[in-house]
């Protein structure tokens, strides 16, 4: 029996010629990273056992993003907190302010992920690698502690869903619409602790940030991980940027999968997810009149220069609603500088929209963008949970850039052609 592509890649980091669903490994890890809200756990952790180094200087990586620049004291201390173990350890990849941008945005970018990989990051959305082929997943800070002492983590191998993506994207449709559309389909349980490999024509031709959006938000499905296997567009966006080798992988023609899933992607329109679960999805033309108050563009899941593009070309000559507050987060520096050199950023200005360094901060109800008790707002973000972004009685709507671009002109949830 055939492996999948994600069972090749552990077992070859386990040392082993086959493994199978269920099965306990210990395998060698190529990345470990953390932030500045898990690390400090990670590392309080790390000096209880008396740990002299971490396995390797250069696969520790540590990203200032959640509160940087700090919103306050409590945030200021969790930061030096990393900066002194950093420097300790002389970590090579410590990214903090005028680096740094959104990690899962900032590791590919950098080259420090690749095809072939095992990563692991006290992160839930560690599972964004997947689009270049590599196996990633997201953990608790005491296994990162130990994967910073060990370069090694224990896992229990999953089972694969495989997902077949068929046809022609429809112009209006994008990667964040196809997740949220799988993920109203099978739940936020409906991968749970399961492989989601993501396969189909509709794959092949979806670009690099496309292909991030998507696995990012396979842990909304409750996945172990979410995979695409490299092809000549993954090839294209790594090679340059490597910063080490890299084997490509790809599952066996007789590979084992516990479900098998399609969709006709021609049948798509653009997907809203409303609260308070990313399940919750409906098509936008069936949003119905809601009225927002926010809206947000960029995080880990949309943060990319695609996804800024993809806003710009509907804010270009057009003007933010009186009512609603817009607010576009690059997923980098490089990107962000990337946006000035486009004409990007003054069709935002111009907009009337504001414009921030990179951060999560409002994602995850931290700072630069908290709802009040009452407020909407409608996200390109990957979680919508009850208070996810500030206030217990607040709501979250999660979309992608041009619906919530076309949405932020016209003070409700719309159609991008709404606002042609």
């Amino acid at each position: 029996m055939g492996m999948t592509i994600t069972e090749k890649i552990l077992a070859a980091h386990a040392g082993k010629a086959t493994v199978e669903p269920g099965e306990l490994i210990h395998a060698q890890l190529d990345a470990v990273l953390a932030n500045d809200v898990t690390a400090p756990v990670s590392i309080k952790e790390f000096e209880a056992h008396n740990i002299e180094k971490v396995f390797d200087k250069e696969r520790v990586i540590f990203v200032q993003d959640h509160f940087v620049p700090a919103k306050d004291i409590k945030s200021a201390e969790q930061a030096k907190i990393m900066r002194d173990f950093a420097r300790k350890h002389e970590l090579l990849n410590h990214f903090d302010v005028g680096e740094m941008g959104i990690e899962h945005c900032l590791l590919p970018e950098k080259g420090l992920v690749g095809p072939g990989d095992v990563v692991i990051g006290a992160d839930s959305h560690t599972c964004t690698y997947g689009a270049l082929g590599a196996f990633a997943t997201g953990v608790g800070s005491t296994d990162l502690a130990a994967g910073m002492a060990l370069g090694e983590a224990w896992f229990k191998v999953p089972e694969t869903i495989k997902f077949d993506y068929d046809g022609v994207l429809p112009e209006d449709v994008t990667g964040k619409d196809l997740i949220l559309h799988t993920i109203g389909d099978i739940g936020v349980d409906g991968a749970l602790y399961q492989s989601m490999e993501l396969t189909g024509t509709a794959i092949e031709n979806l670009s690099m940030d496309g292909r991030m959006t998507m696995t990012n938000m396979a842990i909304e499905a409750g996945a172990k991980n979410g995979i695409i296997a490299p092809d000549k567009t993954t090839l294209a966006y790594i090679e340059d940027r490597a910063v080490r080798p890299f084997k490509v992988y790809a599952s066996d023609n007789d590979a084992k999968y516990v479900r098998e899933i399609k969709y006709d992607v021609e049948k798509l329109e653009p997907v809203v997810a409303f609260p308070h679960l990313p399940e919750n999805t409906k098509p936008v033309s069936e949003a119905g009149h809601v009225e927002i108050d926010q809206v947000v563009i960029g995080s880990c899941t949309n943060g990319r220069i695609e996804d800024l593009r993809l806003a710009a070309k509907i804010f270009q000559g057009k003007k933010v609603h009186k009512n609603v507050r817009c607010i576009i987060f690059p997923g980098t520096q490089a990107i962000y500088k990337q946006a000035i050199k486009e004409g990007l950023m003054e069709i935002f200005i111009d907009a009337g929209v504001a414009v921030s360094t990179p951060t999560c901060g409002p994602c995850l109800g931290g700072h630069m963008g908290i709802l009040a008790k009452g407020e909407r707002a409608l996200a390109t973000t990957n979680r919508n949970f009850v208070g996810r972004m500030g206030h217990p009685e607040s709501e979250v709507y999660l979309c992608g850039c041009n619906v919530a671009a076309a949405s932020a002109i016209a003070g409700r949830i719309v159609h991008p052609r709404e606002v042609e």
